[in-house]
């Protein structure tokens, strides 16, 4: 099977990404390529389905979006790779949990080319760091499963302005420590990144082949 990775630059506006991956799964038949697509969206925060609007603390100029996605509320913005999934998990042999543990084992094993130690959590989806001692979030996750195919996906904080998550409790938890990439290794760039995430991905979910689409 044949994997197609978009890149979809920076800057990115949300909403009409978001469109774009409902029509998408709408269109998509048996046949229809796995694509996942990858990019930097615009400041925006984005409440998931299992949201309260009381862990949207004071976002000030940034905008929020109920969204469809699983999850609660989290942030996206420059220096985060935001990597979208639109897979047929049926064609593929996944359920839900089984997708999720390959997208959270995939990053952990991108992290560790870098030299940094990460885990996921089986209480809490997303993957986790320890720094100065304390547990830190560097990737969030959260998807949704439409007719055995799934979107949305996750968000891995690279070089990025935090503070932002302070404005939110971070996937509803008030205090939750956030952390990046830069903050272990200072010479991580975005483009090799997302090279690397798309071979582990490839790798990961079992595909013979990608092609890099920008």
């Amino acid at each position: 099977m044949k994997l197609k990775v978009r890149l979809l630059g920076d800057k990115v506006l949300y909403e009409p990404t978001w469109q774009a991956m409902k029509d998408f799964v709408e269109q998509r038949t048996e046949h229809t390529s796995d694509e996942i697509w990858l990019l930097e969206h615009q400041p925006v925060y984005t409440q998931g389905q299992a949201g309260k609007p009381e862990h949207v603390l004071f976002p000030g100029d940034i905008p929020v979006v109920q969204t469809d996605r699983g999850g609660q509320v989290t942030y996206h913005g420059p220096g985060q790779i935001t990597a979208y999934f639109l897979l047929d998990i049926k064609r593929l042999g996944l359920g839900p949990r089984q997708l999720v543990d390959a997208i959270e084992q995939s990053l952990v094993s991108l992290l560790k080319r870098y030299d940094i130690e990460a885990y996921p959590k089986s209480d809490a989806p997303g993957v986790y760091v320890v720094e100065r001692g304390m547990e830190s979030k560097i990737a969030s996750l959260g998807l949704r499963i439409r007719k055995g195919f799934s979107y949305h996906g996750l968000a891995l904080n690279v070089d990025m302005d935090l503070e932002p998550f302070q404005r939110i409790n971070p996937c509803g938890y008030a205090g939750m420590a956030m952390s990046q990439m830069t903050h272990f290794n200072a010479t991580v760039r975005i483009k090799q990144v997302m090279d690397a995430l798309s071979d582990e991905l490839r790798s990961r979910l079992g595909y013979d082949s990608i092609e890099i689409f920008d």
